[in-house]
């Protein structure tokens, strides 16, 4: 095999390549490359020599790669290493999660996985291949079909920065309103994505959420907004005790719990203490926002008896009986 362009006059140009084909996982011996470039094993050495020297200096004490060689097999290769990168296993896995969520329209799903299997070692990278083609074949994205990638990025940056932005919203009912809203966090559940934001015409400083894909006409606004510290939004501590991204006012729930485990219930909700009260049976308490809590209790049946809040108590009772005479409209009420 001989080069298509002249490197040997050009060390630049030649040590560029040789770094280009180690970055893509090749595994480079010193005879091949003297063949190729037409020059000596010395000059060869220098070329490598300069190529760790730069990753050295670039990347500081801990470099996040650098040339090793093979004395077993005769050849020089990139050496990743796990801090700075994903291994084979964790592209695997991060594609697994991304297909199941099916947070994205086909064509950026494919630009993701693509970009992530190139991650992966030129060795390895077909079996992680292999591994999600069916999903990826039949990949079937959201309802909504709408691209997220850009829109995403834009309210994530207004966050940062902190400027309010403008959009047209569109409610599951249908009707469209305009909205004003400083964005304070994004937060993926469910299917979707979901912006958290004050509307900064209401007086009151609560809390509103919006899915980024009922979002349009999304504008950033030049000024600025400024919360002090204390009352900063803590999405961590927020999506711990939020059920089906409904909003809401703080409440500490207590409900009954009928059944052999209580694990699912422990990491449905992540702020849930559980004291056992006999065998298959447990007294529940945890923090939530706002009723979106209700759908996952009406989803458990007979398995659970909510005790308190009372207005809780009440709503699951009234919601349950109106399911059972098939007497309810859905969940827009309680939104």
């Amino acid at each position: 095999m001989t080069a298509i362009l002249d490197y040997k006059g050009d060390k630049g140009l030649r040590m560029l390549d040789i770094f280009e084909r180690l970055n893509k996982g090749e595994h480079l011996s010193k005879r091949d490359l003297t063949s190729y470039y037409g020059v000596g094993e010395k000059t060869i050495q220098r070329d490598i020599d300069d190529i760790r020297n730069y990753l050295a200096d670039k990347h500081g004490y801990e470099p996040d790669a650098t040339v090793k060689y093979n004395r077993g097999q005769n050849y020089y290769y990139l050496a990743r290493f796990e801090r700075a990168w994903l291994s084979n296993q964790e592209v695997l896995a991060v594609c697994k999660i991304l297909l199941e969520s099916r947070a994205f329209i086909k064509e950026e799903m494919e630009q993701l996985l693509t970009k992530l299997l190139a991650q992966a070692t030129p060795t390895q990278r077909k079996v992680v291949e292999g591994v999600i083609k069916s999903e990826s074949v039949k990949y079937v994205p959201l309802q909504h079909k709408k691209a997220l990638v850009d829109i995403l990025w834009q309210v994530s940056n207004a966050i940062i920065q902190e400027h309010p932005i403008k959009f047209s919203y569109t409610r599951q009912d249908g009707r469209t309103k305009e909205r004003t809203v400083k964005p304070l966090a994004v937060i993926f559940s469910e299917f979707y994505f979901y912006l958290i934001g004050l509307q900064t015409y209401e007086l009151e400083d609560e809390f509103r959420t919006y899915r980024l894909d009922r979002m349009k006409d999304v504008l950033t606004l030049e000024e600025k907004f400024s919360i002090p510290y204390r009352d900063k939004f803590r999405d961590g501590e927020f999506r711990k005790r939020v059920q089906f991204m409904y909003d809401g006012d703080l409440m500490r729930i207590k409900f009954r719990y009928f059944g052999d485990t209580v694990e699912h219930v422990l990491d449905r909700l992540p702020t849930a203490k559980a004291k056992k009260r006999d065998t298959g049976v447990y007294d529940i308490s945890a923090e939530v926002y706002g009723y979106g809590i209700l759908i996952w209790l009406l989803s458990q049946g007979s398995q659970v008896d909510v005790i308190a809040p009372q207005e809780l108590r009440d709503e699951w009772l009234s919601v349950a009986e109106k399911i059972v005479n098939r007497d309810y409209d859905g969940w827009e009420d309680v939104r």
